[in-house]
């Protein structure tokens, strides 16, 4: 015999079948939201020349992964407003409404009209992108909420030792949506024409949303009120007010914060790098074909399913401390060159290229440092939606680089002042197409653009599937996912852990999606800018680096373990540590 927190005494056989009801339910919902809102993830670059002006590929694609970094914007947001609600309400009830808002919203995009008219559906303009926003951001609204129910209510079920290996189940489910959406959306693109599938196929993916929403409203219905909850709610002692208890209270507004620049950041930023950034390198610098590309982003998810919940379990005796900054630390050393080992193995000749014919822009344009140039890069990018007009010449040579997948550097004009764009041995000036007449701009940048072509004929158009080493490049994306698992496994288990049970929900949805939505939402965002601004390929890693080595040293120096915590405490994280009378969550 057993005994379930909270409830009457049950068979151990009543228990386990519960237990996997409870994982089952939670993680299979989880997965579906997860699907969902990854689905516009994987079709960003795809969605550029959909939902955004196309005559500019810099800005459109900045505005798609804008785009996908509005979803991930908002997501603290909708932790605010639904922790409250399952601090108050319950866990179980708020995760059924998330999943609806989720749902719906991502069957919508199924049905949105395009910029401009497409497989019968009428164009209608700047209101395309406008909706997609506003649709994106409702999905990231109850992303905020789904997360910390799922991964609270799974904990809270969970046997004395084993909320590690518990709620790693929660934590696979964002890399098995991944994994199923990217499965559906190759499917498509192998079944359909490439004409057909931008006219109208890439909008069954979406619509699919409906049948799953229904499968997980069903299975959650089932559900009971977390068993804690329940307990502390019939008791009276639920919080009346979640948002002030959980961030103008101490210590637990300390906590917040040291989850978030201590554990959460840095895991973001390794979560996004390892599986979004990887895809979006693949299909960008290296100019990998989308199906190749899925082929192997999909085998890498299938390594990284049985790892979270490796590391999961060996969190439950080990700690949860050790294995996820080891795993920032791993990220920040290895980026660099494991990226640029992923080039060696997926494009040999744009490698082969780089080190025989750089690169260099000369340009005075911007002479600041590389906060200058992305921003002369974004506000080029969104100021001309077409290639022609008052565009400067070097903004143009800068298009036309990263358009052709050529990596360059930026340098100061050298002694004569005027801006050249050298490759190896070889130079021309910079051309200058600014002209009232569009007619006769747009003549210019013909020129412009056949005189630059013919410096860069040396680089790949695109990589060579015969000339890939597919082992080489799978063993990368799966050191990649490697160090996703590290951080992402053992997350849920800390971050419960650390909070009390009356504003739990509320207090760790709130760091969880500032670190993973804002730091690691943005990845591609900001990796591209630096990519567009500086030529650099690689550069834009120093991004995650630094983040993951913020969350090295605060986590390291100011964070405790939490593995051993009574999770049934009304203090938990604040509760003192036996012995020395000092605080368990501060080192």
């Amino acid at each position: 015999m057993s005994t379930s927190p909270g409830t009457v005494t049950e068979t151990t056989g009543e228990l386990r079948a519960k237990h996997r009801l409870v994982i089952i339910a939670s993680s299979l919902g989880t997965v579906f939201e997860w699907y969902d809102f990854y689905l516009y993830a994987v079709l960003a670059l795809f969605f550029s020349s959909l939902f955004f002006p196309s005559g500019n590929p810099v800005a459109s694609n900045l505005a798609a992964l804008a785009t996908f970094g509005a979803g991930f914007g908002v997501r603290p947001f909708g932790a605010l407003v639904f922790g409250w609600v399952g601090d108050v309400v319950g866990r179980k009830y708020t995760f059924l409404i998330t999943i609806v808002v989720m749902g719906l919203s991502t069957a919508l995009v199924g049905l949105l009209p395009t910029y401009a008219p497409a497989g019968g559906w009428p164009g209608i303009g700047i209101w395309a992108p406008v909706l997609l926003v506003a649709l994106r951001l409702a999905q990231g609204l109850a992303l905020g909420g789904e997360y910390g129910g799922a991964a609270t209510y799974v904990a809270e079920h969970a046997p004395k030792g084993k909320r590690g290996l518990f709620t790693s189940w929660i934590q696979t489910t964002a890399t098995v949506g991944f994994f199923l959406a990217l499965i559906v959306i190759l499917v498509l693109r192998k079944s359909l024409s490439e004409a057909d599938f931008k006219a109208w196929g890439w909008r069954i993916p979406f619509l699919l949303s409906v049948i799953l929403l229904g499968i997980s409203v069903y299975i959650r219905l089932k559900l009971q009120e977390s068993p804690i909850f329940a307990e502390i709610k019939a008791q009276k002692k639920t919080s009346k007010f979640p948002l002030w208890d959980s961030f103008f209270k101490a210590p637990n507004a300390g906590y917040v914060w040291l989850a978030l620049l201590g554990a959460t950041a840095g895991q973001g930023v390794v979560w996004y790098t390892g599986q979004f950034e990887a895809l979006f390198f693949l299909t960008g610098p290296l100019k990998l074909s989308f199906d190749l590309t899925y082929y192997l982003i999909g085998v890498s998810l299938l390594a990284a399913f049985p790892l979270f919940v490796f590391f999961g379990w060996l969190s439950d005796r080990i700690g949860r401390k050790p294995i996820m900054l080891g795993g920032c630390l791993l990220a920040a050393v290895t980026y660099i060159p494991l990226f640029q080992g992923l080039t060696h193995c997926v494009n040999p000749a744009l490698e082969d290229a780089q080190k025989k014919y750089p690169v260099v822009l000369y340009t005075n344009e911007f002479s600041g440092g590389l906060g200058d140039k992305i921003w002369s890069t974004v506000q080029d990018a969104f100021q001309q939606y077409h290639p022609t007009g008052d565009a400067a010449s070097s903004a143009n040579v800068r298009q036309f680089l990263y358009k052709r997948g050529v990596p360059f550097a930026v340098h100061p004009v050298e002694a004569d002042g005027q801006a050249t764009l050298k490759v190896g041995d070889n130079s021309t000036p910079v051309l200058d197409v600014n002209d009232a007449d569009k007619e006769a701009a747009a003549k210019k940048v013909a020129a412009a653009t056949k005189t630059y072509e013919g410096l860069v004929q040396a680089y790949p158009k695109a990589a060579d599937p015969a000339a890939v080493n597919w082992i080489g490049a799978e063993l990368i994306l799966i050191v990649f996912i490697v160090y996703v698992t590290m951080v992402y496994g053992p997350i849920a288990a800390f971050l419960v852990e650390l909070f009390p049970t009356r504003v739990r929900y509320t207090s760790m949805s709130f760091p969880y999606h500032i670190g993973n939505g804002w730091f690691g939402g943005f990845l591609p965002l900001i990796v591209t800018a630096i990519i567009a601004a500086t030529g650099d390929i690689y550069l834009g890693f120093w991004y995650p680096i630094a983040v993951a080595l913020m969350t090295l040293v605060i986590g390291g120096l100011f964070i405790r373990e939490t593995k051993d915590r009574d999770i049934r405490s009304e203090t938990a994280g604040a509760e003192k540590a036996v012995g020395d009378g000092r605080d368990p969550a501060l080192a």
